[in-house]
């Protein structure tokens, strides 16, 4: 084990949709922790060795009969542990204490109030007494077990915080890992840092010098390929790797004609000419629009693409002798979308070409250097490492890359019109200084037309709409509210210059109930 994986805090998921949102509070906390299902043997919490143990949220009651629960001895293995809402209420059942459904729910925002010593995990938590927080549930505790004693209250529950300071077990009814709560993070840090006592090993450097060990040991004097993208984590994958075992790597750019305007050319230019890392680039565009023809369900044509990247980058990889490595910028978020390969537990969102290992014909293995950082700490890395500023920090770019971001079936003339719109949209955020201020930004091809006039002239053509959104972890989001000067000079230039569109639309839903894509 290496030496930044030693501190670590199990999270043990409930099915709660703030899950994943704790390990990212623990991240920042720089300690590496990892998803578990509620249902993990005690015998692999044992051999796991955890620092902290941290229980989730959930949609069930405790008392339900075939609720979710936990191995019997867990409270026992002396190590501290924080449950959440579901969490705290199953520890309070656990040792007597009763459970019961509340009088009155609590969904939103709630004003926790101390009961006088808070004790050490709530110390700075509360301001003159009080404390903003965020609650989501429909039971609480109405009597408590023995040995515990309630730290916080709020109007509509009076058992909002416990804890049993002797046994180092600590309870909250609400959700310190949402935004919402503002002390939230200032609680967890506590919890893995003094109550846990983790020093805080979890940061890039370290992160970068395990990687490498990683993948020299994963790898040997074996070649490995790369589908390098020009995103975010495909590029930081590149770098990385590249870092370890220098032209062991090649990468395989596909220009699979759903890229963003010159995407190909800038590609090429900072990693062939600027970084010397071996690149290939594949002019796939007809291959990958004549696959597509007549697909339209959002979920096939990711398979579809996913299918070709797939067969191109294994028969490119026969072109290089002892070549038996396939490296993705496969991150956490993706894995978790994919159904949480470590918790089994998440529900599918979507599917990606990326994630799920490779079909049995290809005889690749998969190298995934990034496969347990979030986007913000693959960005860290992308700094670390050198790269530039303005593609580390770029937007995040789908793989299937605008045959997702346009509805329906995709052709090369809607692919075109789309690149066009999305430059502007895009050249005109820097313009504004807006581009830094919004996570993800970008324009979608609705495959319909409406009437519009354009000169003494009626025109029937299409539509795009513009999607940006502002997120710390992509697992919520809320729309970004662009000024409407800005909106209208973005519209304006759109329809003026990019032939076939007529009518530009701004998207205002958020994540959830909305996805960030809209396919």
């Amino acid at each position: 084990m290496s030496d930044i994986h030693t501190e670590k805090i199990l999270i043990l998921d409930f099915g709660s949709q703030y899950t994943q949102l704790i390990a990212r509070r623990v991240r920042e906390c720089h300690v590496y922790c990892e998803l578990h299902p509620f249902d993990m043997a005690l015998t692999d919490i044992q051999a796991f060795r955890p620092t902290g143990i941290i229980l989730s949220g959930g949609p069930k009651s405790v008392y339900e009969a075939g609720a979710p629960a936990i191995e019997e001895q867990l409270f026992e293995l002396g190590v501290p542990v924080l449950g959440l809402c579901y969490g705290m209420q199953l520890m309070s059942r656990h040792f007597g204490g009763e459970v019961v459904p509340a009088g009155k729910r609590e969904y939103g925002h709630a004003e926790l109030v101390s009961m006088g010593q808070p004790g050490s995990l709530f110390d700075g938590f509360f301001i003159d007494g009080t404390s903003p927080v965020w609650m989501s549930h429909g039971d609480h505790v109405d009597t408590l077990p023995e040995g515990f004693e309630v730290v916080a209250k709020t109007a509509n529950a009076p058992v909002c915080a416990i804890q049993n300071v002797k046994r180092n077990l600590y309870g909250v009814q609400f959700h310190p890992e949402v935004n919402h709560t503002p002390q939230g993070g200032l609680l967890i840090d506590t919890f893995v840092r003094k109550i846990c006592g983790c020093s805080g090993r979890w940061i890039p450097s370290q992160i970068i010098e395990d990687a490498i060990t990683r993948i020299r040991q994963q790898v040997g004097r074996d070649q490995v390929i790369l589908g390098l993208s020009g995103g975010v984590d495909s590029s930081v994958a590149a770098a990385l790797i590249h870092r370890a075992i220098g032209d062991q790597l090649h990468c395989v750019f596909v220009d699979n004609g759903l890229l963003r305007l010159d995407e190909g050319n800038q590609v090429m230019a900072t990693f062939g000419s600027n970084m010397g890392v071996k690149v290939t680039r594949v002019d796939a565009q007809q291959r990958f629009y004549s696959a597509l023809k007549g697909v339209s369900d959002p979920e096939q044509k990711r398979k579809v693409i996913g299918k070709i990247f797939v067969d191109i980058f294994e028969e490119e990889s026969k072109k290089i002798q002892n070549a038996n490595w396939l490296a993705q910028g496969t991150i956490y978020p993706d894995v978790i979308e994919s159904a949480g390969a470590k918790t089994g537990k998440a529900h599918n969102i979507k599917s990606h070409h990326n994630v799920g290992g490779l079909p049995d014909y290809m005889q690749l293995e998969l190298l995934e250097p990034l496969r347990e950082l979030f986007k913000d700490e693959v960005r860290v890395i992308g700094e670390e490492l050198g790269l530039p500023h303005q593609m580390v920090w770029r937007h995040p770019f789908p793989g299937p890359g605008l045959g997702v971001r346009i509805l329906g079936e995709v052709k090369e003339e809607y692919c075109d019109i789309l690149r066009r719109a999305d430059a502007i949209y895009i050249e005109e955020l820097y313009e504004s200084g807006l581009y830094d201020k919004i996570s993800q930004a970008f324009a979608v091809f609705l495959p319909v037309k409406s009437v519009g006039v354009m000169g003494d002239g009626r025109t029937y053509e299409y539509v795009v709409a513009l999607r940006a959104v502002e997120t710390k972890d992509f697992m919520t989001a809320g729309w970004y509210p662009i000024p409407y000067e800005d909106l209208a000079r973005i519209s304006n230039r759109i329809i003026n210059e990019v032939k076939g569109i007529n009518r530009v639309t701004y998207d205002i839903s958020s994540k959830p109930p909305a996805t960030i894509e809209w396919e």
